[in-house]
C-alpha cells in the first residue's frame, strides 16, 4: 500500500489480511494449556463485530469507550473495533486506586466501558458495561458482518492513554490515528519484513509499549502471543512453548526472568532471535544478563515516550554499529535537540515528528508546558556522542541534588549493578537536614549470593563519587513495580524515607561510611 493512503488509515483498520487470511495472528495464552488463536481472517471479522455493534448501539463519532481488564483477545478486538468504528479508545490501568479510575472515567466523559470479570467492581454504575467474557454482554455486542471503517479527519484522536500519574493526577494524552499510523510505517521502514516472526506480549495493554507491539507485530503481518499480564515463570514458558522469536519488554521484565536461572536452564530458549528493551534505563549488567538469558539473539535499547511516539531512534545513517546501551539515532522525519543543559551534546531532549500528540486532555497550561513551539519537551536527559547516538541518561525530575551536587539516579544503579552480586538496584532520595537529600539504595541480591549494606557502600565509593554513594541501604527480594512494569520508584521513595526516619530515631548515622 501507498505510505500516504497508509497514513490516512482508521488506527482500527492498519493491518491487512490480503495476503494472510489463513495465517495465524494472535494467540491468547490466558489458559496455557488450551491457547485460543485468531488467524488475520478470524480477527478482522471479531474486529468488524465489535465496530459494528457499538455503531447500532447508537455511540457517535468521538464518543469514548473504556477499557479495563486483563490482557485478552477480547481487549485486542474492543481496542481496535472502538477506533474501527469511529470512537475513541480509552485503556485504563488495573493497578490504580479506584478514586483515580473514577477520576479518569470522569475526566474522559466515558459513554461505556468495556470490562472483564475481575474489574467488573471498577466501573461506575451509571455507565454502560460491557463484560469482556463468555457468555457475557460483549457476546451481545458483537454483531457480525463486514464494516467499512470510519475515515478519520486531520488530527482526529482515535486514542487516549492516560499516564501513570506517579505525581499528581494521570494525564489524559490524545493520539490521532495519524500519529501512531507513522510511527508504524517508520517502524516497518527500520525493520523491514519482519512477517515470519513471533511476537510476544506480556506488558499491559494499557501502556504504549504493549499496545504499539500488538499494532506493530500486525501491520507486519506477523504473530503475537499474548498474556493476560507478566509473571516471569509464565513469561519464559511462553516464550518456549510458543517458539517466541521476537520479545518487546521493559528491562524490569527481564530482570525478573534473569532470576528464575533454575527454570531457564531447563528450557529450550533457542527460538528468540531478537530483544528489545525500552520504557525504563537500561544498565549494561542487565544486557550481560539478557545475552546469557538468550545467547542466539540481537538485544536493542529502545526509546519511546506516550506523548511524542514510540519510534524515535534508529540505526545510524553511515551504518556504524550502535553500542548496545545506546538508545540509537535519530530517525528520518523527526528532529531533536538537547537544551536546558551544559553543552548542546548533553541535556533536556525536546523532540518534533509528527507523532506528537494532539495535547493533554482538559489541561491547556500542561500542554503549553509540553508542547513548546511544536517541540515536546520529554524531560529525559540525554548525552549524544561523536557519532551522533544518544544514551538515557535519566529522568530531570528524578534528579536530585546532594550537598549542592546532582545525583542521577540511573548513573548510580548503572554503578551498583557492576557488584558482582547485585542483581538490580534502585536509587531514590531520603530528606536531610544537612545536604538537603541523600541517596537510598534498594538492593536485590543475585540468587544464591548475599550482599551486606557495608559491601555496597564501600563499592559505591570506591568506583564513583562520594558525594552519590548511599547512604542508606536496604537489601529486598525484588523491586516492586508500577502499573506500567516500571520500577515504583514514587513508592519506593515513600518507603525510603520511613526506614531513613526509623533508623535515624535509632541513632544510626548516614554518613558512617565516610566516617
Amino acid at each position: 500500500m501507498d505510505r500516504s493512503d497508509f497514513l490516512a488509515r482508521n488506527l482500527g483498520d492498519c493491518f491487512d489480511i490480503a495476503g494472510r487470511a489463513d495465517k495465524v495472528a494472535l494467540i491468547d495464552v490466558g489458559d496455557p494449556d488450551n491457547p485460543v488463536s485468531f488467524t488475520y481472517a478470524e480477527l478482522d471479522a471479531q474486529v468488524n463485530a465489535v465496530a459494528r455493534g457499538l455503531t447500532a448501539r447508537g455511540f457517535r463519532r468521538g464518543d469514548r469507550i473504556g477499557i479495563l481488564g486483563f490482557n485478552s483477545w477480547r481487549y485486542v478486538v474492543a481496542f481496535l473495533g472502538t477506533m474501527r468504528a469511529g470512537l475513541v479508545t480509552v485503556p485504563i490501568s488495573i493497578k490504580l486506586a479506584t478514586e483515580i479510575i473514577d477520576y479518569i472515567v470522569a475526566d474522559a466523559s466515558l459513554k461505556a466501558v468495556f470490562h472483564d470479570a475481575a474489574h467488573a467492581r471498577l466501573v461506575p454504575a451509571d455507565l454502560p458495561a460491557i463484560a469482556m467474557e463468555p457468555g457475557g454482554s460483549f457476546d451481545d455486542l458483537r454483531a457480525p458482518g463486514p464494516f467499512t471503517a470510519a475515515k478519520p479527519e486531520p488530527h482526529e484522536v482515535g486514542m487516549m492513554l492516560y499516564t501513570s500519574g506517579s505525581t499528581g493526577k494521570p494525564k489524559g494524552v490524545l493520539l490521532s490515528h495519524s500519529s501512531q499510523l507513522w510511527g508504524l510505517a517508520k517502524s516497518a521502514e527500520l525493520f523491514g519484513d519482519v512477517s515470519a516472526n513471533r511476537y510476544i506480549v506480556a506488558a499491559p495493554l494499557y501502556h504504549m509499549n504493549a499496545t504499539f507491539s500488538v499494532k506493530m507485530a500486525l501491520v507486519a503481518g506477523a504473530s503475537f502471543v499474548l498474556m493476560p499480564s507478566f509473571n516471569a515463570v509464565s513469561y519464559l514458558k511462553a516464550v518456549a512453548r510458543q517458539r517466541v522469536t521476537w520479545l518487546t519488554s521493559v528491562p524490569t521484565m527481564l530482570a525478573l526472568c534473569a532470576r528464575e536461572k533454575d527454570l531457564f536452564a531447563t528450557l529450550d530458549l533457542s527460538s528468540v532471535r531478537r530483544v528489545m528493551m525500552g520504557s525504563a534505563p537500561l544498565t549494561q549488567a542487565l544486557i550481560d544478563k539478557v545475552e546469557a538469558l538468550f545467547p542466539g539473539a540481537i538485544l536493542s535499547n529502545s526509546y519511546g515516550t506516550t506523548e511524542a511516539g514510540p519510534v524515535v531512534f534508529g540505526p545510524h545513517p553511515q551504518g556504524k554499529p550502535r553500542p548496545v546501551i545506546a538508545l540509537g539515532y535519530p530517525v528520518d522525519g523527526g528532529v531533536m535537540e538537547l537544551r536546558e543543559g551544559p553543552s548542546a551534546d548533553e541535556g533536556v531532549l525536546y523532540m518534533r515528528n509528527p507523532s506528537l500528540m494532539e495535547g493533554y486532555h482538559n489541561l491547556p497550561e500542561k500542554t503549553a508546558d509540553a508542547l513548546r513551539e511544536g517541540w515536546y519537551r520529554s524531560g529525559d536527559i540525554m548525552r549524544r556522542d561523536a557519532d551522533g547516538f544518544f544514551y538515557f541518561v535519566g529522568r530531570a525530575d528524578d534528579m536530585f541534588v546532594v550537598g549542592g551536587e546532582n545525583v542521577w539516579p540511573g548513573e548510580v544503579e548503572k554503578l551498583l549493578e557492576r557488584h558482582d552480586a547485585v542483581h538490580q538496584a534502585m536509587v531514590v532520595p531520603v530528606p536531610d537536614d544537612v545536604k538537603g537529600t541523600l541517596p537510598f539504595a534498594f538492593i536485590v541480591p543475585r540468587p544464591g549470593l548475599t550482599v551486606s549494606e557495608d559491601d555496597i557502600k564501600a563499592f559505591a565509593l570506591a568506583n564513583g563519587p562520594a558525594f552519590a554513594h548511599p547512604r542508606f541501604v536496604e537489601i529486598v527480594a525484588e523491586i516492586p513495580l508500577a502499573a506500567t512494569n516500571k520500577p515504583d520508584r514514587g513508592g519506593l521513595t515513600r518507603r525510603a524515607a520511613g526506614i531513613a526516619a526509623e533508623r535515624r530515631a535509632r541513632g544510626e548515622r548516614a554518613d558512617k561510611a565516610l566516617a
